[in-house]
């Protein structure tokens, strides 16, 4: 019978578990953590975010220059199909007001529950606390709660993650068993930004600032954002990390539905005795965190701050460290892959997941890639120990 391992349990990994399975072929799960999908749970905690509804090219258009290699997989298993999938799981979803596609329960565990009894019922062995150490000749080796470990398979899939979020498992150690050309330098994605900020700002540490516009570059983000003790993190700003990873500055404008010439005026009304704060809150209805906000980043103060209410420069001193970041680029170089994710120097051996050198926001695009690059991967593994079998 044709054999296969899996390294990694994470929807990469599982999900080339489940075609392989579903292929006949005879598969072994190797999981470094003692319980498979961590990360993946630890997404769903505030809402399991699956994929987005969307047109395929609006959709590719967010992996950027990875597009022409991961657009075969997000093609044959794209929004629509990540659906379906969870459908026939067992599991209803529904898709909010801005094209989100998540789970009705809202969590990771139930679908994953679901999945791992699909899996055993096809007679996948998941090994847990097996941390894949490279290779031994062309066997497979081990740490195990057993000791050192080999096995030999007909065929490998590599799904061991990208290099954040080291304790639930993704922690890039998997790179120095490759060869150092074939790797791209990690980097923090989907990540939150320092900012030194002045004791004024400390009462307004964990709230939110909703219906603002961010600019990276020319790049906008209307999603939300929370100030923190070490800066600004959430959604909106994950949105541009990789613009303001790469050098761009942040500007927020803070009244986004409201042109200038009307904030203009509406400043202009008579202030009489009341304090700019009050001034700001009766005329524009800004909420205290935008104010403090707005105090903290313009001063000294123009005469007209208009300008700044729509265009505040927002001083970032970098970002968090990788190992807070919610993904990773970085990672396996396309190019050492052939078509069908198959490592050039090592037949027989694929790769998936967030192991490869790609990146896109959160908002699903995540875990499309990660599931369709672990069944293109899968797919192509069975196929390729069929031909091995059969020449």
């Amino acid at each position: 019978m044709t054999t296969a391992v899996v390294v990694g349990a994470g929807p990469a990994g599982l999900m080339a578990a489940d075609v392989l399975a579903h292929a006949g072929v005879q598969v072994t799960i190797a999981e470094a953590k003692p319980s498979p999908a961590r990360k993946f749970l630890m997404a769903g905690k505030s809402g399991l975010n699956l994929t987005k509804d969307e047109p395929l090219e609006s959709f590719l258009e967010h992996y950027a220059e990875a597009v022409p290699h991961l657009r075969p997989a997000l093609e044959a298993f794209g929004p629509e199909q990540v659906v379906q999938w969870v459908s026939s799981l067992g599991q209803d979803t529904f898709t909010g007001s801005t094209g989100r596609v998540f789970p009705k329960s809202m969590k990771a565990s139930p679908l994953l529950r679901a999945w791992l009894t699909r899996l055993e019922g096809l007679g996948v062995k998941l090994q847990r606390r097996w941390r894949w150490t490279g290779w031994d000749g062309s066997a497979l080796r081990f740490d195990t709660p057993d000791g050192v470990q080999t096995r030999q398979a007909d065929v490998t899939v590599l799904a061991c993650g990208g290099a954040s979020w080291a304790r639930l498992g993704s922690d890039g150690a998997w790179a120095r068993h490759l060869d150092d050309t074939q790797i791209a330098p990690f980097q923090p994605a989907n990540m939150g930004f320092d900012i030194s900020w002045s004791s004024h700002m400390t009462q307004h540490f964990g709230r939110p600032l909703k219906g603002i516009a961010l600019d990276a570059g020319g790049h906008i983000s209307r999603g939300e954002v929370i100030l923190s003790q070490r800066g600004i993190e959430g959604g909106g700003i994950y949105a541009l990390s990789r613009a303001l990873r790469e050098g761009a500055t942040l500007t927020i404008d803070l009244m986004p539905d409201v042109p200038l010439e009307a904030i203009q005026a509406r400043l202009a009304k008579p202030r009489g005795k009341a304090s700019l704060g009050n001034h700001l809150r009766k005329t524009l209805r800004l909420s205290p965190a935008k104010q403090a906000l707005l105090m903290e980043c313009a001063r000294p103060l123009p005469d007209d701050i208009a300008p700044m209410i729509k265009a505040l420069p927002i001083p970032l001193s970098g970002p968090r460290p990788i190992d807070e970041a919610i993904s990773t680029a970085g990672g396996l170089k396309i190019d050492a892959l052939d078509e069908n994710l198959m490592l050039r120097t090592r037949p027989g051996t694929f790769v998936a997941g967030e192991m490869l050198d790609w990146e896109a926001p959160t908002g699903g695009y995540l875990v499309t890639a990660c599931l369709a690059t672990g069944r293109w991967a899968g797919l192509a593994a069975a196929q390729w120990a069929t031909n091995e079998k059969t020449t």
